[in-house]
């Protein structure tokens, strides 16, 4: 497996291939020496101040990524926030972080000097690099660093588990704020191939999607569900080699879709959490697919997971748990060092010295030993004394025909202990009723876990800057 550090690779390439392509974006094709030019032209702005943290206003654009390799180049560990987010809240993410600056690619005149080179490159692997943040689909995000040691063992593991070469066209379809982009992007670029950029504001398009995958011949893509679901209905693509489905909870439909969908693929279901980055991989039989929740599967090389349950005993056969993950890739913690308690603790019982992070997923392991997902510790709450599983909820309502995206959420209630809401958007032309969905749910729930509420809807979701169902926003307006 290879050692040699991200931007030494970046380097090497627009040295030893400076015409091969590295990004494509619209109808733009950006090359190595390209690329490697316009981040030279940023580090050198950026240099002189090693070590201390700026926030980077980076967009999806060649621009954008030029200035994240120009950070790293310069030698300065960046915060690399959703440009989704509200104003207010990115300005107090910088403001809490302690970032000495906060710049854009705008901020540099297009003839920012590309004399500055840097310096051969010393390993530093403790050194933070990479500081990304959470969904903040619940709450306020959170900051997390990587450090060097961290982002390069992760580009290393990807680049050989998916053949990534000067052969490879990637898909990226993540916004640049997510760590899916550490496979997408980084691991790309760093094993010298092609990445093909999706433009946030067309990412929900499917004739464009479609468009891109068969335009570019890509050979790899990594998505969240909903780009599968987009695509569900646009043909074939047999160029794609890798299909990696990450995120979230691939539902049956979909599930069912993929093997015609890419006929020529390998097909995989890989588990992850920003804190850690991705700890296990399932390939998927393309011939005799699961017919329910997708196994977590294997750990990767490096990584230890184990479940707890709700007494902190290990669950060693039959049960359910929380699943703690010990990773190579992981952060030593959040930036802001108060949350990291009860979150990033020992073994429960003391049988390594590992750190490991409780993922707050909340998991069952079958008597063979495989792990699926339930759903979330943090989804679980009370219903007139009966506990309750949102994402069980959530999980019944997708499987309904008309349905094309749904959540559930609960409001505190002084009666109830909490009452439940579910917002549903329906297929195109359904005619879908909140009487007919009742029922539905009542043939398939127990009566405490059929929501107080059935909302039913002709739009998108709001999302946050990472895909997922944004519940703080949806929690807001019940308010």
């Amino acid at each position: 497996m290879s050692t040699e550090l991200l931007v030494a690779a970046l380097r090497r390439h627009a040295e030893t291939t400076p015409d091969a392509p590295a990004l494509e974006h619209g109808d733009e094709t950006i090359t190595y020496g390209q690329l490697f030019r316009r981040a030279t032209g940023f580090a050198g702005a950026l240099a002189g101040n090693p070590d201390s943290l700026i926030g980077l206003l980076a967009p999806k654009t060649p621009d954008g990524i030029a200035l994240v390799l120009g950070s790293l180049l310069a030698g300065r560990p960046f915060l690399l926030p959703s440009l989704t987010l509200a104003e207010r809240t990115r300005t107090e993410l910088f403001r809490a972080a302690g970032c000495a600056a906060v710049v854009s690619p705008d901020d540099f005149p297009a003839t920012t000097d590309v004399s500055w080179q840097p310096t051969e490159f010393a390993p530093r692997p403790d050194a933070r690099t990479f500081h990304l943040t959470t969904s903040g689909s619940t709450g306020t995000p959170k900051v997390v660093p990587l450090t060097e040691g961290a982002v390069d063992r992760f580009t290393d593991w990807a680049g050989t588990r998916f053949g990534l070469g000067p052969d490879s066209t990637v898909l990226n379809y993540s916004p640049l704020n997510f760590d899916l982009c550490l496979l997408d992007i980084w691991a790309t670029l760093k094993h010298g191939g092609r990445v093909v950029l999706v433009d946030p504001e067309r990412a929900t398009n499917a004739r464009y999607l479609a468009g891109l995958l068969r335009r570019h011949r890509v050979t790899v893509m990594q998505s969240v569900p909903m780009a599968f679901q987009l695509l569900a209905d646009a043909g074939e693509f047999p160029d794609l080699r890798h299909v990696i489905v990450t995120g979230d909870t691939l539902h049956e439909r979909t599930l069912a879709a993929l093997p015609a969908m890419f006929p020529s693929a390998e097909l995989y279901n890989l588990y992850g959490c920003t804190e850690t980055n991705d700890s296990m991989l399932h390939r998927l039989d393309r011939d005799a697919l699961p017919a329910g929740p997708i196994p977590l599967g294997e750990p990767l090389a490096g990584v230890t997971v184990i479940v707890v349950d709700d007494t902190g005993a290990v669950v060693t056969g039959d049960g359910v748990g929380e699943l703690y993950v010990s990773t190579p890739f992981q952060t030593t913690g959040y930036l802001d060092e108060k949350l990291n308690p009860g979150r990033f603790v020992p073994h429960p019982t003391g049988a390594d010295d590992r750190t490991y992070y409780r993922s707050g997923d909340l998991v069952r392991v079958a008597p063979d030993g495989g792990i699926t997902l339930v759903g979330r510790t943090d989804f679980q709450v009370k219903v007139r004394g009966v506990r309750t599983n949102l994402g069980e909820i959530e999980r019944v309502l997708a499987e309904h025909e008309d349905i094309t995206e749904t959540v559930t959420i609960a409001v505190p209630d002084p009666v109830a202990g909490n009452r439940l809401h579910a917002i549903s958007r329906r297929r195109d032309g359904s005619r879908l009723t909140g009487l007919e969905l009742r029922q539905y749910l009542a043939d398939r729930l127990p009566r405490t876990a059929i929501p107080s509420t059935l909302q039913i809807i002709d739009d998108a979701l709001p999302r946050t800057s990472t895909g997922k169902p944004d519940r703080q926003l949806l929690r807001s307006r019940l308010s």
